[in-house]
């Protein structure tokens, strides 16, 4: 079986227990997520501290089973753990010990809830506290969400974990952490495709993901145009991570030298974000994912500048604007002598990168249309990106791409050691192939437009290298559409033939007119 087919498989596995779930309660997919994807992240970090102890006991000559061990040996290990993992676990608060007393236990909630928070209060007063804190939150083990009465809610955990228990992650492969992110990006994609507008909020496809990571690589210095590592990757509105974690996929985490840093407003999604990163072997030490309004207040200072940018921000948020005064002195925001207006908050998010981006950096953005186009304010700050030479490319993206979002989005690229005084348009509405009720880049898309970038010539129909005045002249308008001329794919008339076919039908008409004539004639000489 083929790498393709077997994760095809688990993906069948896994949306089938989802769904599974969902029928044999009266809990709406969206809403029982958390419970799924929180069991899954419980069993996963259960068996990653498992294994790591059976590794340390394996090296020092023993093979017990930590799973086994009591708790009062295995709390001597506390203090050499935490360290290194950022957590502990008890052998007797490990989910598979747990799941196995769940359905006689008549405290499971009670019992839950005490695990979780020994969990997070494991990493108090540690570097990694910060990371683990809240971490179980939205797994609320006495919502009536999940059943009217105590025993109801255990019978609904019990399934919960009966299920996360059953998948087996050692059929598809012998890299199990792997299939745990896998299985849990799936998961996160399906609840999107199936919950309307919310599920745009926290989630970006994959493929987009991929071409955005990959646009932030690119370095024809490289044999392959392609850099080898960055030092750090930033995402100020990161959703559940996906961008990010597309670095770790596409490069290699380890290739992330200085690691992962993002913020997100919303709680419950800042939480499943944290759960991503560990979820994928991203140890503690490797991601900062702080809470907060990125655009009010930012909570990497001093992290600035990152190398690589990734993001796809809300879409025309409210935010303050000027309606605080302070922040038209903000080193973000100040240099376009303007702020973004308050009832669109994209082309802030956009300078709040800039900003942030460091001297041999690229940012790739995914931003709302009318960013290309609209006047006012949104004008002079396109025309501070563009006299300054910061665009380097703009991608118009194929409609209905995203879940929740119908529009057809682009990217904005942006450099601050930009080579040429040249803005790259790339025409990709057309790249995409249709999947379900969606549209879907495929590899070839993905490739045809990277391509493009990376080559940063003329393409007709699909790709136009302008220049910055040019731009400028038309009133700093950065819509694709201005600049690569649509393919005209209608037939061709051919105006001599057409005029001719007319007369030879104008005189059939005439025979038939003469015919007809006749006819009526015959006919009344009879009557």
């Amino acid at each position: 079986m083929s790498k393709e087919t077997e994760r095809a498989e688990l993906h069948r596995v896994i949306w089938k227990m989802a769904c599974d779930l969902v029928h044999g309660g009266a809990v709406a997919a969206w809403d029982f997520k958390s419970y799924v994807l929180g069991m899954l992240f419980y069993r996963f970090i259960s068996e990653n501290i498992t294994t790591y102890i059976n590794q340390m006991q394996k090296k020092a000559g023993r093979n017990d089973d930590y799973a086994t061990m009591s708790d009062e040996i295995a709390e001597r290990a506390r203090k050499i753990i935490v360290p290194s993992k950022g957590f502990f676990i008890l052998p007797s608060e490990l989910f598979c010990n747990v799941q196995k007393r769940a359905k006689n236990d008549d405290n499971l909630n009670i019992t839950l809830s005490r695990i979780f928070k020994n969990i997070e209060g494991s990493s108090q007063g540690t570097a990694s506290e910060s990371d683990f804190k809240g971490l179980f939150d939205d797994i609320d083990v006495n919502s009536k969400n999940i059943g009217s009465t105590v025993e109801e809610r255990n019978k609904t955990l019990v399934r919960i974990m009966d299920a996360i228990a059953t998948l087996n992650l050692g059929e598809f492969g012998e890299n199990t952490i792997d299939l745990f992110g896998d299985a849990y990006e799936y998961l996160m994609s399906m609840y999107a495709s199936t919950a309307g507008k919310k599920g745009g909020e926290f989630f970006t496809p994959q493929e987009v993901s991929e071409l955005l990571a990959k646009i932030t690589l690119v370095d024809k210095s490289q044999p392959d145009n392609f850099k080898k590592k960055v030092n750090k990757v930033y995402d100020p509105a990161c959703g559940s991570g996906s961008l990010l974690l597309k670095f770790a996929k596409v490069l290699g985490k380890d290739r992330v030298e200085q690691g992962f840093f993002g913020q997100e407003i919303n709680i419950t999604t800042y939480n499943l974000c944290r759960i991503n990163m560990f979820l994928h072997d991203i140890n503690y030490d490797k991601f900062d994912i702080a809470l907060g309004d990125t655009l009010i207040n930012p909570k990497h200072w001093d992290d600035e500048p990152f190398e690589a940018i990734v993001s796809n921000p809300p879409y025309s948020i409210p935010w303050e604007g000027d309606a605080n005064p302070l922040l038209i002195n903000d080193s973000r925001y100040s240099p376009a002598g303007v702020l973004a207006p308050n009832s669109k908050a994209d082309l802030a998010f956009t300078m709040h990168m800039l900003s942030w981006l460091a001297a041999d950096g690229t940012a790739a953005i995914v931003e709302f249309p009318g960013v290309l186009y609209r006047g006012g304010k949104e004008q002079k700050i396109r025309q501070y990106l563009i006299d300054n030479n910061f665009v380097d490319c703009v991608i118009q993206l194929p409609q209905n791409l995203f879940f929740g979002v119908g529009i057809a989005t682009c990217i904005i690229v942006l450099k601050k050691s930009k080579r040429d005084n040249h803005i790259l348009f790339i025409d990709g509405s057309n790249e995409f192939v249709h999947e379900g009720n969606k549209n879907k880049l495929s590899q070839d898309n993905i490739d045809r437009m990277l391509q493009a970038y990376i080559d940063r010539k003329d393409i007709e129909h699909f790709a136009k290298l302008v220049k910055n005045d040019t731009v400028s002249d038309n009133d700093c308008n950065l819509s694709v559409s201005s600049y690569v001329e649509q393919q005209d794919t209608k037939e061709a008339v051919d105006i001599k033939e057409l005029n001719s076919r007319l007369k030879e039908i104008v005189a059939k008409q005439d025979v038939l007119r003469k015919q007809i004539d006749a006819i009526v004639a015959d006919l009344e000489g009879v009557a």
